[in-house]
C-alpha cells in the first residue's frame, strides 16, 4: 500500500482549494503530486443566477472528490453537490431525481455524460463534446457558452406560448366563423356568410397563425451579455498585467555567454520571457505582475 501521510496535509489544503490532487509513486513510495482544477468560464455564475431567477435548481455531479466539487460549486453558487461519482452512477442520479417527481435536464460534453443524457427529460450537450454525447442529447449547444441553456429554456417557453396562443385564436375563429358559413344563425338572426367570403377568411385565419408564429424570430436573450463582455475584459487586462524591464550585462563576450544568461533568466519564477542582446549588452525580461 502506497503511504500518503506526508502529503495529507497538503493534500487536504489543495482540495480545499478546488484542486484534484494526482500522486506519483515508486512502487510503495509517493515521489510528488500535482494539483490539477479547472477553469470556471465567466459565463458559469452568470448562468446559474439566471436559472435560480426562473426558480430552478442546480445540481453539479462530478466525479471530482467531495472537497473540490464543494469548492468549485461555492465558487458559482450551485446549490447541491454530488461528488465522487462513477460514469454509470450519474445515470443512476438523475434517475432518482426523476423518481421524486421532478422535471431534469442534464448538461454535458463527454463520453461519460451519455448515459444521463439519454436519462433525463432534456438532454443538452456541448458542440466543442464528444460525438457520442452530442449524438445522444437533444439539444446541442453550438456557441459553447452556458449561457445558452437559459436562452434554450426560454426560448422553449416562448415557442410553447406562442403555440398556445395559436390553437386559442384558431379554435375561437373556427367556432364561430364556421356556425355563419353553415347558416345555423340566418333564421335567428339572419346572418350569412358568402361564400367568397368564407373561402377569404379561412386564408386570413392561416395568415393570422404563421404570422404570430414569425413572432419567435424576434426571439431575445434576457441575458445582459454586455455585462458578461465588461467582465472578460477585465479579466483579460488582469491577465495581461506584466511588467517589461531591461537590465545591463557586462561581460558577455560570444553566444555561449548569450544562451547561459537567457536560460537563467528564464528559469526564475515569475519570469514570462527573458530576451538577450550580446549587442546592446542588456536583457529584455517580461514579468508577472502579483496581484492580491
Amino acid at each position: 500500500k502506497i503511504k500518503t501521510n506526508e502529503y495529507d496535509k497538503l493534500v487536504n489544503k489543495l482540495q480545499k482549494e478546488g484542486k484534484t490532487v494526482l500522486y506519483f509513486a515508486n512502487k510503495d513510495n509517493v515521489v510528488g503530486i500535482i494539483a490539477v482544477k479547472d477553469t470556471i468560464k465567466n459565463t458559469s455564475k452568470i448562468t446559474i443566477e439566471e436559472l435560480r431567477k426562473r426558480n430552478i435548481s442546480t445540481i453539479m455531479i462530478t466525479g471530482d472528490n467531495k472537497s473540490a466539487g464543494q469548492c468549485i460549486a461555492k465558487e458559482v453558487g450551485i446549490e447541491k453537490v454530488i461528488a465522487e461519482v462513477l460514469p454509470q452512477d450519474k445515470e443512476a442520479e438523475v434517475s432518482n431525481l426523476q423518481k421524486q417527481g421532478k422535471k431534469v435536464a442534464f448538461v454535458g460534453d463527454g463520453i461519460n455524460d451519455s448515459p444521463a443524457l439519454v436519462r433525463a427529460d432534456v438532454g443538452i450537450a456541448i458542440s466543442s463534446g464528444t460525438d457520442i454525447a452530442i449524438e445522444s442529447a437533444d439539444i446541442v449547444l453550438v456557441k459553447n457558452t452556458l449561457t445558452d441553456v437559459v436562452n434554450a429554456i426560454d426560448l422553449s417557453k416562448t415557442v410553447i406560448k406562442n403555440i398556445k396562443m395559436n390553437l386559442f385564436w384558431a379554435f375561437f375563429y373556427n367556432s364561430v366563423g364556421i356556425p355563419v358559413a353553415a347558416g345555423a344563425f340566418y333564421l335567428s338572426f339572419g346572418l350569412k356568410l358568402n361564400p367568397m367570403l368564407g373561402a377569404a377568411a379561412m386564408s386570413l385565419s392561416s395568415v393570422c397563425v404563421v404570422t404570430n408564429a414569425l413572432r419567435i424570430k424576434k426571439f431575445k436573450s434576457k441575458i445582459n451579455y454586455k455585462s458578461i463582455k465588461e467582465e472578460v475584459i477585465i479579466e483579460n487586462k488582469e491577465e495581461k498585467k506584466n511588467m517589461e524591464k531591461t537590465i545591463m550585462i557586462d561581460g558577455m563576450s560570444c553566444n555561449h555567454c548569450k544562451r547561459t544568461v537567457e536560460k537563467v533568466l528564464n528559469s526564475i519564477d515569475g519570469v514570462l520571457k527573458a530576451e538577450v542582446s550580446l549587442e546592446e549588452k542588456c536583457a529584455k525580461i517580461e514579468i508577472m505582475e502579483r496581484t492580491k
